[in-house]
């Protein structure tokens, strides 16, 4: 199943969410009234908009995520790398290093990822 695209405004209320959950429709609409100045019928409409597309659910006005913090980022950096980079995992990796100083211990733990990688483990 594909992940449903979560957009700018959308991710920052699933912050709030993926913080909190599970959480009542109320406390959420507290929440983004003070993270985020928003109006109780935006949070109203986001809710909505997010059920509908499969984000997220609200039962008996319990909200709680159906895509993670981790599938969503996903997501993300799959529609990056295919839209900005031709879908070149590593003319993404070379953008980012040429504007990005990497310590030891990050390249050490990049090195560890394509090292389990290679071997099949999960990451």
């Amino acid at each position: 199943m594909e992940t449903p695209k979560i957009f700018e405004s959308e991710y920052r209320f699933c912050t709030i969410l993926w913080d909190n959950e599970p959480i009542s429709s109320r406390e959420l609409v507290e929440k983004c009234r003070e993270q985020l100045s928003w109006k109780p019928s935006t949070t109203y409409t986001v809710i909505k908009r997010l059920s509908e597309r499969g984000v997220l659910k609200n039962e008996n006005t319990v909200v709680t995520s159906l895509i993670s913090r981790e599938q969503a980022q996903a997501a993300e950096i799959d529609e990056l790398v295919e839209k900005r980079f031709s879908g070149s995992l590593p003319a993404f990796v070379a953008a980012f290093a040429k504007n990005a100083r990497l310590s030891d211990r990050e390249l050490d733990e990049v090195q560890s990822l394509i090292d389990r990688y290679r071997k099949g483990e999960t990451l």
